[in-house]
């Protein structure tokens, strides 16, 4: 309850601060720890979502960051709310997207004294977070918090951990709220730009590999005009393919797990590659085999926000510190030469791209994932926005569906398993106008399924496609590889996936032949709920290309592995 003596609680100064930012979303699982920033929601403009797990409220707060590109926001209690909620705090971490998880603590006369649920989250956190702080006093409330947008948003975006000791948050105190943050755009100089000329004029064959984050709909587009006007080559980095249009000719295709072996030659090939905001860690590099380290093969120009990502693994020939938006507006000033020397490979390179995921793949059972993903391209609108986790399932995903509009594609680079589903709750609280369909494993999913019921709850009719094979798929899929025959620990007794959407209050339906797919769509849409589409895999289809009796018998025949000889 608001005092009138002008004086505030911490809560109160805290959510007004929340407000002042551009706050509209709020996850969380309550906590007595913070009762009192709890208390000051009530009334306010801010929407809270209330989650099962504190893993999905992280989550999902984390796909509202890398999508806007401005800070997600979760409340979690102490203790063990703040261990549940790291997955999504690694996440914000290793995808770059900008997060602030504000963690109750004991009171501060407790402190040291290892009481209920205490955790140094300074320690626990050091690591992972971007920043971690405690707040001590509630006069500092606005300073604080606003250094935390702006920490997770400048440089090379994060998360931000910020603890609240309980008592702090019921003291009163008069302070001035603090003026409302804008993310700081870091922008190119002339003499970078113009050095990027040259190269591109002195350029045979280059390519344009895109990723990162704190992307905006007006960036993409202005790349989009700069690929036009160079005839340029464009790929997206592992799961950032909403960044440019699939059906756009001048897109070569993404590059992340077994891409196109077209795409790799076109890349590998290349005497000038433009690195723009994206890392190029592991995954996309090919287990850092795609460039020489550190020297690259080729002219590198490596664009990034943050200024100590240039030339922490790759020495680029040009490093322009810059955040994606702002480079791509000076973009604009950049004239191709006369003669474009590779005139025509754009052309080539999408043609390669639309074959390579032109048909499904033929694969075991009377369930084809390609083809699945293949209907949802054709039938999904154009804004429609596909979540995943980890997991062999999103390699159909990746081949087969093509994105068309920006915040299109929301997955983890992280491999984290469980965040599609999160994600999708956190893109529906965003997009409630937009289809949005999560593509899930089954262990994957039952991660974090639990919060099936948070969709329910709150009326967000996503819908989910689980992929059911019975395994922990990838980990089958390396076991086979390098202990051949030696199975354990990777298989799954799943539940009875309809049944689980139904008895939340969603809808469900069992897809057991590609056929029954279209229909089992429609009916999960005409529901109006959110809904569950269970569909059986055979577990011998494990990648689009590879069964597991296949990768086996390619073991045994090789050796048997790291464990030398093996019987099945």
């Amino acid at each position: 309850m608001r005092s009138n003596d002008g004086t505030r609680s911490g809560g109160e100064i805290l959510i007004d601060q929340l407000a002042i930012h551009g706050v509209r979303h709020v996850f969380c699982v309550p906590g007595e720890s913070y009762l009192a920033a709890l208390d000051a929601f009530h009334g306010s403009a801010i929407a809270l979502t209330v989650c099962r797990h504190e893993s999905a409220a992280a989550m999902a707060a984390e796909a509202i960051g890398k999508v806007t590109g401005r800070p997600g926001i979760c409340f979690v209690t102490r203790g063990p709310g703040a261990t549940n909620a790291s997955a999504g705090i690694h996440i914000a971490r290793q995808d770059s997207s900008p997060l602030i998880v504000f963690v109750g603590q004991v009171g501060r006369p407790m402190r040291e004294r290892e009481a209920f649920q205490e955790l140094d989250y300074r320690a626990v956190f050091g690591s992972i977070a971007k920043w971690a702080v405690e707040i001590d006093d509630p006069a500092r409330i606005p300073e604080l918090v606003s250094r935390a947008f702006h920490t997770a948003c400048g440089g090379r975006p994060g998360p931000v951990v910020i603890a609240l000791p309980e008592d702090m948050l019921v003291e009163r105190a008069v302070v001035p709220d603090a003026a409302a943050f804008e993310p700081v755009e870091i922008w190119p100089g002339l003499t970078d730009m113009s050095r990027l000329q040259k190269l591109l004029w002195a350029a045979k064959r280059p390519i344009a590999l895109v990723g990162g984050s704190r992307w905006s709909e007006a960036a993409c587009a202005a790349l989009t005009r700069f690929a036009e006007r160079f005839a340029l080559p464009v790929a997206t980095i592992f799961r950032r393919g909403h960044l440019f249009d699939a059906l756009h000719p001048c897109y070569a295709g993404d590059l992340g797990i077994a891409p196109n072996p077209k795409l790799l030659a076109r890349v590998k090939g290349a005497d000038l590659v433009l690195l723009l905001g994206s890392r190029l860690s592991e995954m996309p590099s090919q287990s850092y085999t795609l460039f020489d380290i550190p020297e690259p093969q080729m002219k590198l120009v490596h664009v990034h926000p943050g200024a100590e990502e240039l030339g922490r693994v790759y020495h680029p020939h040009l490093a322009i510190n810059a955040s994606p938006t702002a480079f791509c507006s000076a973009l604009e000033g950049l004239q191709p030469p006369n003669d474009i020397p590779w005139a025509g490979e754009a052309k080539i390179a999408h043609g390669d791209y639309l074959s390579f995921g032109e048909t499904a793949t033929p694969v075991p059972g009377s369930v084809n994932l390609g083809e699945i993903m293949i209907w949802l391209r054709e039938n999904l609108p154009a804004d429609a926005i596909l979540t995943n986790g980890a997991g062999n399932f999103a390699a159909w995903i990746h081949r087969f569906y093509r994105q068309r509009k920006f915040g299109g594609l929301v997955g983890a680079t992280s491999g984290s398993m469980g965040y599609g589903f999160p994600a999708a709750l956190g893109m529906k609280t965003l997009h409630p106008e937009r289809t949005v369909v999560c593509i899930a494993g089954d262990g994957d999913f039952l991660m974090t399924g639990q919060d099936f019921i948070t969709a329910v709850q709150y009326g967000l009719p996503v819908i989910v496609v689980i992929a059911d094979n019975g395994l922990y798929g990838t980990i089958r899929m390396h076991q086979e590889r390098e202990y051949p025959g030696r199975v354990i620990a990777t298989a799954l007794r799943n539940p009875d996936f309809v049944a689980y959407g139904k008895a939340f209050g969603g809808f469900g339906v069992l897809v057991e032949k590609t056929g029954d797919f279209p229909a089992a769509f429609a009916a999960a849409q005409k529901s109006g709920k959110p809904s569950i589409i269970h569909c059986k895999i055979d577990p011998e289809a494990i990648t689009p290309t590879a069964t597991l009796s296949g990768i086996r018998e390619k073991a045994l025949a090789g050796g048997g592995g790291k464990s030398g000889t093996h019987r099945n």
